[in-house]
Parts: C-alpha cells; sequence; structure tokens
C-alpha cells in the first residue's frame, strides 16, 4: 500500500465526507471508507492520486467521466453519489460494496458450476447493455472490477473511469490485469466500442466456466498478440460438462473477428436469457418426470382423470414461468404484482435530480418538471420536497404521471435580480435525453454536431457552458453533439457582417445547413448577421445547422 494514501484519514471532504481508512490503491487514485454526516451512510471515495493532478488533461477527462458514469442508474451497476474537485484534489464518492471481487473469488474456487456462470453472467451483460445505451463504454471488463455481493448480486465498478488508466504511464506490473482480457481491437491500438466489453465479458466467462485464462504468456506483448491471431480451446475440451450452448456464446463473444462477435450486449444477453429459460424448461421436465415415476411405484400406476392431470399440468407450468420470470428478472417483482393502472409515487426527496430524470424505468412512468429552489443548506441538486408526494397512488395516464421536483440550486449566484442556476451536466448523454435535462433544468439549446474519435455518435461531447457553470435560467446552452469519428469535416465561414441573403448563400456553398434566422434589435445596419451560433474557422459535421441574428436596426427605426 501507497503510504502517502493514508495521509487523508481524519480529513474531512467539503465539510461532508470524513475520511476512515483505506480499502485499496491502484495506479491512479486510491480509494477509502468514508462517512457521509449529511445522510448518516458509509461511502466508497476515490481520490486522484497527487501525482496525477498535475495532469490537466487526465483531470479534465477524470471530471468529465465522473459525471458521465453518476447518470448511470443499475442495479448491476455500482452507483456514483458525487463528484468532487478543487486546486488540490480530484475525487468520486460511490457506493461503498459489502463483498468480494471476481478475482478473488475464482482464485478460491477455481472454474465455477456452469448455472453460476450463466447467473453471474446475465447480471454482467445487464450492466453493459444499460451503460452502453447511455453512451458509455466501460473498456476495461475483468474479474477485479466485478463485485459479487453476499445476496447474490453482482455490480460492475469503474465504468467509464477505467478508461483512464491507459492514460497512465504505469509500471509493467500494474498493468498486467487487464491484458488477458483485452480486445483484440484495443491491443492493436484503436478505438474501442460496445462490442470491445463483449469480448472482455467473453474472456471472463471462459475463465469461470474453465478456471483458466484462454491466452497465458511471458509478456504482455506475447498476451496481446495472441489476443490479435490466436484462437482459443474451446471450453468443453477442457470441462466437458459445460452445455454446448454456452460454449458458443461464449466463443461468439471472444470472436477475434469484431464482426462476428455479438454486435451488442444486449444482444448477447438475449442468448444468454434465452439458454436460461431453456435450462429452467429442461428441469422442470426431469422434476415431472421423476415425479411420476414416483408416484407409479408408490401407487401401483394409478392415474389421475386426464382433465386433474391437464389442470396440474397447466398450473405448474404457470407457476415455473413466473418463477424463472423473477428469477431473471429479480429486480422488477414490484412491478410484476402491482396493478398497471395505478402507481405509487416514489420517495424522491434526498437523492440527486439527475438520477431520477434520466432513469429510463422512471421515465416510462412519470413526466418529471424540475423546479429549483436556493437552499444553502442543501446541495446543489438534491431534491428537497416533489408533488405529490411519495406514497400517494396515481393512474397512469399516457406520456406518464405528471411529477414536480423541486431541487435545490445552492446558493445561487444573483445576477442583475435574476439567480442563476448550474448547468446540468449531459456529457455522455444521447441527444434526446441532453435537450430533455437542459429544458428541465430552465434553459433554452441550440445543438451543434461535432467529429469525435472517443464519443459515440449522437451522445453529446459537451456543453457551452460547461456543465457546473452558473447561468441565467433562459440562457442559451449549446450543446456539442458527437457525429463519430469518420465525419466529414467542414469550415465554418465568418458570416458576421454579411447580410442575410449573402450569409445563407455562404452557409449553402459550405456544405452546411440554415438554421434558425432571428430578427433582434442592433445600432448595425438593418438587415446585418450580428451573430452566428458557431464560430468561424471552427470544424463541423456536414450539414450541420447554423443559426444567425439579424440585425432590425435600433429601436427608434420601428413603425
Amino acid at each position: 500500500m501507497d503510504n502517502n494514501s493514508e495521509k487523508y484519514i481524519g480529513t474531512m471532504l467539503d465539510g461532508r465526507y470524513e475520511i476512515l481508512e483505506v480499502i485499496g490503491t491502484g495506479g491512479m487514485a486510491s480509494v477509502y471508507k468514508a462517512l457521509c454526516h449529511k445522510l448518516n451512510r458509509y461511502d466508497a471515495i476515490k481520490i486522484l492520486h497527487e501525482d496525477m493532478i498535475s495532469n490537466k488533461e487526465l483531470r479534465k477527462r477524470f471530471h468529465a467521466e465522473s459525471h458521465a458514469v453518476a447518470m448511470l442508474s443499475h442495479p448491476n451497476i455500482v452507483s456514483v453519489y458525487d463528484v468532487g474537485h478543487s486546486d488540490e484534489l480530484e475525487y468520486i464518492v460511490m457506493e461503498l460494496i459489502d463483498g468480494i471481487n471476481l478475482k478473488t473469488y475464482l482464485n478460491k474456487h477455481g472454474a465455477l458450476p456452469y448455472p453460476e456462470v450463466l447467473d453471474f453472467s446475465i447480471q454482467i451483460a445487464k450492466a453493459l447493455s444499460h451503460a452502453h445505451s447511455r453512451g458509455i463504454i466501460h473498456r476495461d471488463i475483468k474479474p477485479q472490477n466485478i463485485m459479487l455481493l453476499k445476496d447474490g448480486l453482482v455490480k460492475v465498478a469503474d465504468f467509464g473511469i477505467a478508461a483512464l488508466q491507459n492514460d497512465v504511464d504505469m509500471p509493467a506490473n500494474q498493468a498486467v490485469g487487464s491484458v488477458h482480457y483485452i480486445a483484440p481491437e484495443q491491443a492493436r491500438g484503436g478505438a474501442a466500442d460496445g462490442r470491445s466489453d463483449v469480448y472482455s465479458l467473453g474472456i471472463v466467462m471462459y475463465e469461470m466456466l474453465t478456471g483458466t485464462l484462454p491466452y497465458t504468456g511471458n509478456s504482455d506483448v506475447e498476451v496481446a498478440v495472441m489476443h490479435m491471431n490466436t484462437e482459443a480451446v474451446p471450453p468443453r475440451e477442457l470441462v466437458p460438462e459445460i452445455p454446448e450452448e454456452l460454449e458458443r456464446i461464449t466463443l461468439k463473444a471472444m470472436s477475434t473477428d469484431i464482426e462476428s462477435r455479438y454486435q451488442s450486449a444486449k444482444e448477447m444477453l438475449a442468448d444468454l436469457e434465452n439458454f436460461n429459460s431453456a435450462e429452467i424448461a429442461a428441469q422442470l421436465k426431469a422434476d415431472s418426470d421423476e415425479d411420476e415415476v414416483y408416484t407409479s411405484k408408490k401407487h401401483g400406476r394409478k392415474r389421475k382423470s386426464k382433465g386433474s392431470a391437464l389442470t396440474a399440468g397447466i398450473i405448474g407450468v404457470l407457476v415455473v414461468i413466473l418463477l424463472a420470470f423473477a428469477f431473471v428478472n429479480r429486480y422488477f417483482l414490484k412491478e410484476l404484482f402491482g396493478s398497471p393502472d395505478r402507481v405509487d409515487i416514489p420517495e424522491f426527496v434526498g437523492r440527486y435530480y439527475e438520477d431520477i430524470i434520466n432513469d429510463p424505468d422512471y421515465n416510462e412512468l412519470f413526466s418529471f418538471t424540475v423546479t429549483f429552489m436556493i437552499d444553502s443548506d442543501t446541495d446543489y441538486g438534491i431534491i428537497i420536497d416533489q408533488n405529490p408526494e411519495a406514497k400517494k397512488s396515481k393512474a397512469s395516464v399516457d406520456g406518464g404521471i405528471p411529477v414536480e421536483l423541486i431541487v435545490s440550486s445552492g446558493e445561487a449566484l444573483p445576477n442583475n435580480g435574476e439567480d442563476k442556476v448550474p448547468v446540468p451536466n449531459v456529457v455522455n448523454a444521447d441527444r434526446a435525453s441532453a435537450i430533455a435535462t437542459i429544458k428541465r433544468a430552465g434553459f433554452e439549446y441550440i445543438t451543434v454536431e461535432s467529429a469525435s474519435s472517443s464519443v459515440t455518435k449522437d451522445y453529446v461531447i459537451s456543453t457551452e457552458p460547461s456543465a457546473g457553470e452558473k447561468a441565467p435560467a433562459g440562457t442559451t446552452v449549446k450543446i456539442i453533439v458527437s457525429t463519430g469519428p469518420d465525419a466529414q469535416l467542414v469550415p465554418v465561414p465568418q458570416l458576421k457582417g454579411l447580410s442575410k441573403d449573402a450569409a445563407v448563400a455562404k452557409i449553402e456553398n459550405n456544405n452546411l445547413s440554415v438554421g434558425e434566422i432571428k430578427s433582434v434589435q442592433s445600432d448595425l445596419e438593418e438587415g446585418t448577421v450580428i451573430w452566428q451560433s458557431i464560430d468561424s474557422g471552427s470544424e463541423v459535421a456536414a450539414h450541420t445547422k447554423v443559426s444567425l441574428q439579424i440585425s432590425s436596426g435600433p429601436a427608434g427605426n420601428e413603425g
């Protein structure tokens, strides 16, 4: 353990988090157990090492990735509650897990029974599917980042944050853990996408099923080359008891050819759940056959009537299907047994509002509006009241039950009599979700498209003003949306000072599109362009919309 990591023990972060003990340390950060005095809850806090603080680009990405991952809300993902930073410190507040990681479990047990592998794999695939749907790729799926809880729940840790590890010049002995699970495209230095996480999950499944890694060598480079060029020994050659279908799923996930792999975690999850359902049905039939043999032996082959036997059989099948559904979808039992026509309003007070409004399960049931209120005693973003109140039952309606969330804006700054509120963090959110979040916070918006090799197409790269910056309600927030890495880039021309017709012609001649055109009062000559939504010289995707403001002349010219 890094002795320097103990320097924070006993300190209080932001007057809220009391650091109690070191629970882990890695190449770029240390993790501490802390007590949140505000919520009287134990949390885990990851603090960036001091020697990383000087790397401005790393700090910027650490901050952005942390905010993005804080938007994830799923039972199989370790929750991120808060993000903090100052000149001397960068930290993330996370859910404190009472359990062990999968690597420790494998070291103790070796090859696992295939039903256990299936259960773990389904839960991991659910986590990946959820994160990928939000534009977040893990990039470092390995047993060390998979936590096993005592109740059988599996949680994936370090979403998004793990990617930063690749940018740190770390000693070789600290990088060994990941190279055994790295996707071929990553080993070649290429960009990772959701299929890279699928590959790594395939390797983890192989290790769980066989108790061994598919590729080992004398160096990291040797192992990386094997990922690119070698076909693994089929798991059933090592453990013949593995079902053929589970072997097929595993080998398809870890295909060296990315196009032959599952093209999404959701697709892989479907195969895993279908296999699981088939296993349950097969077990049901085996149990039924065993009961029939037992009854025949005990009662001299006496049979029930066809009608009663059929009824009993139907009831038995329905019960098993219900139990199978509950087993695979353990988190939806409440919805399963609840009335589809009425919904109980959950308790939202005390939770971070973006976790609520960005949760797809909540969005299926509710239509949220967000009202900010100055509250110096409550951190920004925490819900302080709601309407309707919790536990009330409301009838379902098309478009969702209206729910107003009253949210603390902290100590808002005055601006000519108007209060400023922070711009929500929508980095790595999809376009539609980002727009909805910005609008709910009381801002106007424009979208601008830009190429990016690191952010998935149609997901947000950044905003102007940036997340967390305070601005008056009604301010227009520019949302920069990724077009992916291969977009054709075109320069934006200088349009200010041109006439409206000349500006429109220039936009179209430069392979761009004309956006909204507004007339505003100005001391400049009537009909002159006084503002353009994208600065001249910027490179954007072809056909990006450029909006304009045209001078209507001074106020005295009207009429």
